[in-house]
């Protein structure tokens, strides 16, 4: 079947920012599709927000947008460019989710718009739970008993009906998000409640439990003319249970007996064809160990992770594939890009074994716990290739760079056998050293097995290399003993540690026996058919099958390895463009990564590839076989740094920046030298190895430090301590593994974080811009929302920024890419450190100003200088636009995590906001980040000492905006000696309700908390964070974020309030808007939350002011059951009127019985802050009975506007009396909302129509919510959407009209005004703009 004439112009949708769950495997499949595309003359479009990737440059696609990922962009930007076509199976869930809501709403047909690669209905055959169910059974697909729900209650009741324990999988999710097995009734509703919040569509899958079983995974490919194949199977280690991204995975499976892998195969081929899918399609099976029995556990009908692996452990180009099959092509007519002979119909074959392993994050979040379960925690991962088990394990561990080589490298042996029993029960990220613990006391295959499910021929495996640990500690190291190490992959340092030897001795040893590795081929066909793509991995056992080449130069790009928190896909950017310019400058190029998950392990992107673990020996024997005539390391992250000495003593040149000098940027004491010599000014410190010494400097400096060690990337072991026993502790972190070289302990400047990636020809710096960081020093770079071009320094500073930077890379004599990173304080700049070499800003800095950083220091490295290649040296021009890179954070993934951000980095990812404005352009990276818009008006602020005065003014701009604002004491004292209305509530460690259960009643749009520096007093606001994220609330832990995040003064904020009121006069013109009963009911809640609130510090004054316990007692009681009942009101299983009117009642009560006990100063304040919190109540109501009223305006009688005339003239009453008379003012607001909730009250007849029907109770409505829509979606104004009436915000290729980069002028109106930017609330509206 030929290509489809009719397709000639693609819109591929990617998958934003790196997440737990969605990491780099989209961007190699994007980047890989794309050039399939192209390469078949196909006009191609990309939306995608994320700088870091190699697929949002602008040779990848013909037009690229960085844009948030919404539904809103993607229409504007499909009414733009008009593609005939869409691609949404290369974006992982984003992709699919985003493109199924344009396809519900029928914006496709509308705009005559194919989905290609997939069809909508075979999205919801596999997304959609029941569907899917319904799906499997009409083939005869086993699934497990399971059941959708929508509700909590529903979900109680099938799991006690089919038992405990349950799986629960949340629809449209990735990751597992959401997800997770629940034991009993309590950990059910903690996960379903999460998973319906997360889920797209708020449902949620029930299944039984079938933890224990294998689980297996088939890669197939289907075209549109019905052929299909399997591309790999695989198998994880773990049994069902581990999410599959956090499992160490074998291919091809190793367990199964043919009759089990063509029962699968079998299933999987029938699946991909009742579906209809055409490309790649992942299926994962649980498979009864005691016999033939399986069930389907799902299906992914797109490119997946598993995908990517599979691609690189057969070497087929899934992506490409699939890609060229969305355009019609079939399998038989494609050539497999490998062999060059074969066809893509043609099944992989494999003659060796992979196994992949998660680089999990836990080395970051010391206080998160480490056990695996359906919920993804992993970072990225490792691939390693051998021809048996043993030597591909051994490979992927000392792959992960977790200071980790050997089953040998966590220590178990203080453990008794009991203890150790009750271990082999954990599932977490140390299992397999438990188990090799187990085998060395010699417990059995039968009780390792029952206590792990771990199936026997893994535990078997794992014993083979325990025995072979024996026989290196028992025998003399002989020829065979030490082959037959080698074959299992031991390295030479732990056969030396084993052996009694040294690791020279061994070396030694091989040479004189040659024992040398040899290289074999990834060809896809087991060797039956050459191939064409040179990618190879090493073996002990077996002929070199690698070709020697001698071209005039060869360089060895060493990669990044896993990707993990601190170093990201950033670097794999930088590794591939350093790779495409040296091929450019005639180079033969060789890679060395072991990444499976990015482009730079992609089978075309180098002239050789070799996965490969990133150690010294691993890499040596590369050296031995290719002789390079250099290396590059400058731009693999610390991974390649930190093998610059081990390449240096194999005779390898250093291309770039020569080794001393990058050495002389981390030594203190030389670089210190520098400086001095430079006249360039930093923070005082010094160099410790113990704490003593660290305690020493810092009694020297004064507190606060910040204290890290050397030769890091990503701020990994970095704090801020403010005391010795802080030193004692974070000395104690560091040193959990030995450290080569000194930790640095420097006094601590809190100013403006400034930074800038320079390229330097040994003479002239070439800078692109300089970057400002939003949040003060302190918050790691990674983690800071990043502005370029900077905003608030003066010229002074930047002309001292730009001056600094030439004399450091001059003084360290840098040939390639430098970093550098200052502190701004008044006019003063000071150089927080030096890294020569790339770093993750780079993408980032590259796309926002259009010069091509990598590939400029990659020429300079070739001995190009700056001038000769058509650029000025020093600081570039600035954009007329502003960039803005926000992180992206996966914290809800890593439960017990503490989210407080610092020195030491914590993001997984990042996007990018572009626009003409700074508020527009962080609005938007706010919104790529997925960041939600307030629901509820309601946050709380509680802030640390010495942020208090800071915390006034941005509070101001929230209280503006109409936020509710929750504080503790503290924190509400001084908001409301600011003149900030703010309602008290009780602490964490206070009795109930307090703060935790404010969080927890899910009507939080935003918490601010600023915890306190310090080992102990840093753990306070721990689990108020840690259940925020968990609950789905906003948090932010640094003013400077937070303050970005508020409008900038009340013009803004009135400018929004009168925007949006506007745009609902017009929305109740236009559609008579109706407010159904959630509407009206959460104005209720919402008074009930204050009421809690309000006399929950009644109850607090009780305890504090001695009272008679037989007058008080009674009172007291009665209050705790008003706040009952109003709990479980708000919980929906009471009268919410009611409780509201128990509070008032018994709040009245108590203030009458406290008032004779209160000073007059403490009554006065006392009744100023509760007739504060009751004008709130009342403004709310008011507010509410308005809307009910606008809403209703045809059926409300005279009788009832006149009922709210007087609400609205007690609340102006109770207003202007407030400080005279706050008495007096709390009765009048009682009044206002007593008049308030009597017109919500109020039936209103025959007034329902098409929308909603009148229930039986409060004359509320049920039905859909017009309304309510049109209100929220005018109200996004107070958040700032900002449209234009030209949609080009990020827009690069070669059209017509030109290549290169074009930015939007801007523009737009609002309804009836001039737009106005993020933070002021201007919503533009001109049919098709943007």
């Amino acid at each position: 079947m030929p290509k489809n004439p009719e397709i000639k112009k693609v819109l591929v949708i990617g998958s934003g920012p790196i997440i737990i769950g969605q990491a780099a495997e989209f961007d190699y499949a994007g980047t890989q599709a794309c050039r399939a595309l192209r390469e078949e003359g196909i006009e191609v479009v990309l939306l995608n927000s994320n700088p870091a990737t190699i697929m949002t440059d602008k040779d990848i696609a013909d037009h690229v947008y960085i844009e948030p990922l919404t539904v809103e962009v993607l229409e504007r930007l499909i009414l733009k460019e008009k593609p005939d076509s869409v691609l949404p199976t290369l974006g992982g869930q984003a992709g699919l989710n985003l493109a199924m809501e344009l396809e519900e709403r029928g914006f496709f047909a509308e705009n005559k718009v194919r989905l290609i690669g997939t069809t909508a209905l075979t999205i919801k055959k596999a997304e959609d739970r029941e569907l899917f169910k319904e799906t499997m059974e009409k083939i005869g697909e086993p699934v497990a008993a399971s059941k959708v729900v929508e509700n909590v209650e529903d979900g109680i009741a099938f799991a006690e009906e089919i038992g405990y324990p349950v799986v629960l999988r949340p629809a449209y999710t990735l990751g597992g998000s959401g997800g997770g097995i629940a034991e009993d009734r309590r950990a059910l509703v903690e996960i379903l409640q999460n998973g319906l919040r997360l889920s797209r569509v708020g449902q949620v899958l029930v299944e039984r439990c079938i933890a224990g079983w294998k689980e297996i995974e088939y890669e197939v490919m289907r075209d549109g003319a019905g052929n299909v194949i399997t591309v790999c199977n695989m198998e994880n280690l773990d049994p069902v249970g581990v999410h599959t991204g956090d499992s160490i995975v074998v291919a091809p499976s190793q367990t199964l007996g043919d009759k089990e892998y063509q029962m699968l195969r079998s299933s999987a081929l029938n699946i991909i064809t009742e579906l209809g899918i055409t490309g790649g399609c992942n299926v994962q099976y649980a498979l009864n160990p005691n016999s033939f029995e399986y069930c389907v556990i799902e299906v992914n009908p797109r490119v997946s992770r598993s995908s990517a692996l599979a691609s690189k452990a057969t070497g087929y180009p899934i992506a490409k594939v699939a890609a060229k099959i969305a355009l019609g092509y079939t399998l038989d007519e494609i050539k497999n890009a490998v062999t060059k002979k074969t066809y893509a119909s043609f099944e992989p074959m494999l003659d060796y074994c992979v196994v992949k392993m998660p680089r999990l994050p836990f080395d970051k979040f010391i206080t998160a716990k480490h056990t695996l379960g359906t919920q993804m925690k992993a970072t990225g991962e490792v691939m390693a290739i051998c021809t048996n088990f043993e030597g591909a394990l051994m490979k992927a561990i000392r792959s992960l760079e977790q200071h980790v080589d050997s089953l040998m490298s966590y220590d178990y042996a203080s453990l008794d056998d009991d203890e150790l029993q009750r271990e082999l029960r954990v599932v977490d990220d140390r299992r397999i050293w438990v188990i090799a613990e187990a085998l060395r006391r010699g417990f059995s295959y039968d009780d390792i097995f029952a206590l792990t499910k771990i199936d026997r021929w893994f535990i078997h495996k794992l014993d083979r290399l325990v025995r072979m640990e024996a026989e290196l500690r028992r025998r003399p190291l002989t020829e065979e003993l030490l082959r037959d190490a080698k074959r299992f992959e031991f390295p030479d340092h732990v056969i030396a540690a084993l052996s009694g030897k040294t690791e020279a001795e061994v070396k030694a040893k091989r040479a004189e026996f040659k024992i040398y590795p040899g290289f074999k081929m990834v060809d896809t066909c087991a060797a039956e058919f050459a191939a064409e793509t040179p990618y190879y991995y090493s073996v002990y056992d077996g002929e070199n099958e690698a070709e020697e080449t001698k071209p005039k130069k060869k360089v060895l790009v060493l990669g990044s390895g896993p990707i993990r928190i601190g170093q990201g896909i950033e670097f794999d950017f930088c590794s591939v463009h350093c790779t495409f310019t040296f091929r450019k400058e005639g180079y033969e190029t060789i890679i060395v990564n072991n990444n499976p998950e990015t482009v730079s392990t992609d089978f075309d992107i180098a002239d050789k590839l070799y996965f490969e673990p990133l150690t010294p020996e691993d890499v040596e024997a590369i050296v031995n076989f290719e002789k390079p005539d250099g290396a590059v390391v400058q731009f693999g992250g610390q991974t390649a740094i930190k093998l610059t000495e081990a390449l240096m003593k194999m005779g390898v040149p250093i291309l770039g920046t020569a080794a001393e000098d990058v050495d002389a940027a981390e030594d203190r004491e030389r670089f210190d030298a520098i400086l001095q010599e430079t006249g360039i000014p930093r923070a005082a410190g010094g160099t410790v190895f113990t704490a003593e010494e660290a305690k020493e400097i810092a009694h020297r400096l004064g507190y606060p430090v910040l204290v890290r060690p050397s030769y890091v990337l990503g701020g990994a072991g970095m704090r801020i301590a403010i005391s010795d026993h802080d030193i004692d502790e974070y000395i104690g972190v560091i040193n959990r593994y030995a450290q080569e070289h000194p930790i640095l302990v420097d006094k601590y400047i809190q100013g403006i974080e400034v930074e800038v990636d320079a390229v330097c020809d040994g003479k002239d710096i070439l800078i692109p811009g300089i970057m400002q960081h939003i949040e003060r020093t302190g918050i790691h770079s990674g983690d800071s929302i990043s502005v370029y071009p900077a905003q608030s320094l003066s010229e002074t500073v930047k002309e001292k920024i730009v001056d600094y930077s030439e004399k450091l890379a001059r003084a360290l004599h840098v040939k390639g890419m430098i970093n550098i990173q200052f502190i701004a304080k008044g006019e003063e700049v000071y150089v927080i450190e030096v890294n020569p070499r790339s770093s993750r800003t780079v993408p980032y800095i590259s796309k926002v100003t259009g010069i091509p950083i990598i590939p400029l220091a990659t020429r300079v490295i070739c001995g190009h200088s700056i001038r000769e290649l058509g650029y000025a040296p020093g600081l570039q021009k600035e954009a007329d636009y502003i960039a803005v890179k926000m992180p992206v954070f996966s914290f809800e993934k890593i439960r017990g995590a503490d989210i407080c951000l610092g020195p030491e980095m914590k993001s997984t990812g990042e996007c990018l906001g572009i626009a003409k404005s700074f508020n527009e352009a962080l609005y938007k990276a706010f919104q790529g980040a997925g960041v939600k818009l307030p629901k509820y008006k309601n946050m709380i602020i509680t802030v640390r000492d010495e942020d208090k005065a800071e915390i006034a003014p941005i509070a101001k701009r929230f209280e503006a905006l109409g936020y509710r604002i929750f504080s503790t004491r503290g924190t509400a004292k001084a908001l409301k000696e600011a003149g900030i209305k703010a309602l008290e509530v009780r602490k964490l460690e206070q009795e109930h309700p307090n703060i935790l259960d404010l969080i927890l009643g899910h009507e939080m749009d935003l918490v601010i908390d600023t915890p306190p520096e310090g080992a102990d007093r840093e753990k306070d606001g721990f689990e108020i964070r840690r259940n925020a994220v968990e609950t789905g609330v906003n948090v932010l832990t640094a003013l400077d974020t937070a303050e970005a995040s508020a409008p900038t003064d009340r013009a803004h904020a009135a400018s929004a309030l009168d925007t949006a009121l506007r745009a609902l006069t017009m929305a109740n013109h236009q559609t008579d808007a109706i407010f159904s009963a959630k509407s009206d009911l959460d104005a209720i809640r919402d008074r009930l939350v204050a009421a809690i609130s309000s006399i929950s510090s009644d109850i607090t004054d009780v305890n504090e002011l001695h009272t008679d316990p037989a007058v008080f007692n009674p009172m007291v009681a009665d209050a705790h059951a008003a706040i009952a009942e109003a709990q479980a009101a708000l919980a929906n299983t009471g009268d919410p009127l009611a409780a509201l009117e128990h509070l008032r009642m018994s709040e009245a009560t108590l203030d009458a019985a406290l008032e004779p006990l209160r000073t007059k100063e403490e009554a006065y304040e006392k009744a100023r802050a509760a007739a504060e919190a009751q004008i709130s109540l009342a403004e709310s109501a008011v507010a509410q009975a308005q809307r009910y009223v606008q809403g209703r305006r045809g059926a409300i009688d005279l009788e009832l506007r006149s009922t709210l005339n007087n609400a609205e003239s007690a609340l102006s009453t109770a207003q202007r009396s407030l400080e005279d008379d706050p008495e007096a003012a709390s009765t009048h607001a009682m009044n206002a909302r007593a008049l308030a909730d009597s017109v919500m009250a109020t039936p209103i007849q025959n007034f329902g129509g098409s929308w909603g029907q009148p229930t039986t109770g409060n004359g509320s409505y049920t039905g859909s919510s017009l309304g309510d829509f049109l209100l929220w979606s005018t109200l996004f104004s107070n958040s700032g959407s900002h449209h234009r009436d030209d949609f080009d915000p990020f827009h690069s290729g070669s059209s017509s009209s030109g290549s290169g980069w074009s930015f939007a002028s801007g523009g737009g109106s609002d309804w009836g005004s001039g737009g106005s930017d993020w933070g002021s609330g201007g919503r533009s509206s001109a049919s098709g703009s943007f």
